[in-house]
């Protein structure tokens, strides 16, 4: 079963309804953008840090329409100096591709390693979307079954207002 089905199955599993929408492949938010037009969702972008000593890992997920400056982001998560993690653990933690990147990957991490901060404004939106760990569709689910799929993932998270 690929990535992709595998969140499909998951979702079906935790009874969570999706819209799915199919599109080319969309590696970044601009190019994304183009086929976001008529989908009535919040747009997530997702960003996949290490700290400095690399033995931990976050997942940001903010609004595709924001800007986040890392310099600013590592004062707010207060979790020291943060790089973007190589491709080689997107892998390994989230068994994802670099332009796929979503929470739907934590599907990929059994031990929970990677904790996810999610912008607190972003309990606003009714529904939200993700690529289903591949960028070729956009997968939009609401906000409350986005909670109830973490609920069963086991990752740590914690909402955080990235735009105080």
């Amino acid at each position: 079963m690929n990535n992709r089905q595998r969140v499909f199955e998951f979702l079906k599993e935790l009874k969570i309804e999706y819209e799915l929408i199919e599109h080319p492949p969309a590696p970044t938010i601009a190019e994304a953008m183009k086929y976001w037009k008529s989908i009535d969702a919040t747009h997530c972008k997702n960003l996949f840090f290490r700290n400095h000593k690399g033995n931990k890992h976050y997942l940001v997920v903010f609004d595709a329409r924001r800007q986040l400056a890392i310099h600013e982001l590592e004062k707010r998560l207060k979790q020291g100096k943060l790089s973007f993690a190589s491709e080689k653990r997107m892998g390994k933690y989230l068994g994802l591709l670099p332009g796929s990147v979503s929470p739907f990957g934590l599907i990929n991490d059994k031990e929970n390693h990677v904790h996810l901060f999610i912008d607190a404004h972003l309990q606003t939106s009714k529904k939200i979307s993700f690529h289903p760990n591949d960028n070729t569709a956009s997968l939009i689910i609401s906000f409350a079954d986005f909670l109830k799929y973490l609920a069963n993932m086991g990752n740590t998270y914690a909402f955080i207002d990235l735009y105080e």
